[in-house]
């Protein structure tokens, strides 16, 4: 068993340094959805975290863990959209620059709210390699301190802190479940619900199209996500490096679903909950619906990740 990246200490440290910067989303219910399920369910909603994602918590932690200097050359990062916005706010609150990579096909509501908060975007092709390339282009250029979207140990420790909001509200959960992209929420999620109670049951939920996280956990060796296929356009980068050995060490399993499920669930929190929630907040739902969970598993925590929708490409 190797040391974690990221400590459960690491992650009340970054609690108290980020309460100010941040919004302490509400936990909500649904009968409806209680009943669907046959389990209680308590969603955190962190779609009504600022910039309508948990990526803020990550995104503002980290800024605020560097030096003067490297505030003054500013933050750099590649991102489908939701740490791109958070980035680009964290960055304008402490007024440095922001230079986002951002794929060519980077949904058009997070391209503008990163435009929006002053950052300056630059578009690649949409695979990890060019995310990548394109982003230590920019750092070369710029000297800007580079924020990876969840391989990094403050952005791990700023996400964690959304289960331990939900676990201090309702510490009694026999599971909880969240999505999993690149595994910042997943593994912060799993070192915080481990630490208050190592009872709990802490569920990755992924889509079939982009399943990187399910086939590690299959193999027990770190795969790549490949050329992903998904409406969840927020889950597209293959699980990290750090992230990796606490999602392994800690994962009761991992649920995948297809595309029509996840849309099927984002109908329901829409319609049931009226919560604006995107297909990568969705899954964690369309998980629960569509897998047979233990039975004991009566009081679950969902990690509603996002809500950031193209109104004009609604997938309905």
């Amino acid at each position: 068993m190797t040391e974690p990246a990221v400590t459960f200490a690491d992650i009340q440290a970054a609690s108290k340094l980020i309460t100010p910067l941040v919004h302490r989303t509400p936990v909500l219910t649904c009968e409806t959805l209680n009943e669907l399920s046959g389990r209680k369910l308590f969603f955190k909603c962190e779609h009504l975290q600022k910039v309508g994602a948990f990526k803020f918590r990550g995104a503002s932690h980290a800024v605020a863990r560097l030096s003067d200097e490297q505030q003054a050359n500013g933050v750099c990062t590649h991102s489908s959209g939701n740490h791109a916005q958070a980035l680009a706010l964290a960055a304008k609150q402490q007024q440095m620059p922001a230079y986002i990579v951002m794929p060519e096909n980077a949904p058009r509501v997070k391209v503008d709210s990163v435009r929006g908060y002053g950052a300056q975007i630059t578009f690649c092709e949409p695979t990890q390699d060019a995310r990548e390339s394109t982003a230590r282009e920019i750092v070369e250029q710029t000297g800007a301190a580079f924020i990876h979207p969840f391989d990094n140990p403050h952005v791990i420790a700023g996400q964690g802190t959304a289960a331990l909001e939900l676990l201090d509200e309702v510490p009694d959960l026999d599971a909880v479940i969240c999505p999993v992209g690149g595994g910042g929420l997943a593994s912060g999620t799993c070192l915080t619900a481990r630490a208050v109670n190592p009872d709990i049951k802490v569920y990755a939920a992924e889509p079939v199209g982009a399943d990187d996280t399910y086939r590690s956990f299959q193999t027990r060796t770190r795969q790549s996500v490949g050329t992903p296929n998904t409406i969840a356009d927020g889950l597209l980068t293959s699980v990290g490096e750090l992230t990796w050995p606490i999602l392994h060490e800690n994962l009761a399993d991992v649920l995948i679903v297809n595309d029509d499920q996840i849309v099927s669930a984002m109908q329901l929190l829409w319609t049931r909950m009226k919560q604006v929630i995107e297909p990568s907040g969705a899954v964690p739902l369309a998980a629960i619906l569509n897998h047979e969970l233990p039975k004991d598993l009566k009081k679950i925590g969902v990690i509603l990740s996002g809500g950031n929708v193209d109104l004009n490409k609604l997938p309905w």
